[in-house]
């Protein structure tokens, strides 16, 4: 428990380098991400679930880009009329769309004709993050359990990938913490490393599979001997293991950026042998982008 204790504080030390600034905008308080430096900065945030777009300029003040819908249901794309002030004209706002993407690019093009010292960031291949937080139940799959008992665990995620929309791969370090039962007195830390791979992917919801890599595992036990079982084997053990372990899971869109997470975990393992059992190892958690 300790051990899981130690990640949570982790993951909340790493929240906090991706920490957003507070701005009173148009006696609005709104905490933005600065996602570009330049000649004109781009600020942005979720507000409300809806995305909030900002300039910022050398002088300091920050201008909101709308893009409100009028009274023939159309929209009246200002943002446009208001980069082409912004940049004196300088560059085609006609095809551009108030995204996230688009605005980087256009930004981007900007600052590097204003500023020969400008270093423009290749956004294509910039890392984004989100954590997550879950609990469930598991029978152990590859851990001698006679009995079959389901224990408790809860966990923690940090999940690193591409920064678009809807990622199809990514990469994940996950520490789960079970807890022993009166049944079948196991108990486990396991930090992990593996990759994920998004074979549905929509806006609603992707299912994806889960390749776990590598795994460091702190076990405390208190079990029969398998050959005596009038004997008590109390036992505490550190061990590093490549499991190539297999799990089944779904992200259900609840906002932008924040998702119910469900786990089928541990279906199987190409070097290490389950143990007899039906693997059941469900988790259900909380997950969202940093």
């Amino acid at each position: 428990m300790k051990r899981f204790l130690l990640f949570v504080g982790l993951l909340i030390s790493l929240s906090a380098v991706f920490a957003q600034e507070t701005y009173t905008i148009n006696n609005e308080t709104l905490e933005l991400k600065t996602d570009i430096e330049g000649e004109l900065d781009l600020l942005w945030n979720i507000v409300n679930n809806q995305y909030r777009y900002f300039v910022r300029t050398a002088t300091g003040d920050i201008i909101e880009l709308k893009n409100t819908r009028g009274a023939d249901n159309k929209f009246s794309e200002e943002y446009k009329q208001t980069l082409k002030e912004l940049t004196n004209n300088n560059l085609d706002t006609n095809k551009l769309n108030l995204t996230l993407v688009d605005l980087r690019k256009f930004l981007n093009a900007y600052n590097t004709n204003i500023d020969n010292t400008y270093v423009s960031e290749n956004f294509k291949n910039k890392l984004q993050t989100r954590v997550a937080v879950f609990g469930g139940i598991t029978n152990h799959p590859f851990v001698n359990n006679p009995e079959n008992i389901k224990n408790t665990l809860i966990g923690g995620e940090l999940e690193i990938f591409e920064a678009t929309s809807m990622p199809r791969h990514s990469g994940y370090l996950q520490l789960r913490n079970t807890f022993e039962s009166d049944d079948f007195k196991f108990r486990t830390t396991e930090i992990s490393l593996g990759y994920r791979f998004r074979f549905i992917k929509t806006k609603p919801f992707n299912i994806f599979g889960n390749f776990t890599f590598a795994t460091l595992s702190f076990t405390d036990s208190n079990l029969p001997n398998e050959t005596n079982p009038l004997l008590i084997n109390n036992e505490s053990s550190t061990s590093f293991d490549v499991p190539l372990m297999f799990g089944l899971g779904a992200d259900i869109r609840i906002a932008e950026g924040h998702f119910i997470t469900i786990g089928f975990n541990e279906l199987f393992a190409l070097l290490i042998d389950n143990q007899g059992n039906f693997p059941v190892d469900l988790t259900i958690g909380y997950r969202f982008n940093l």
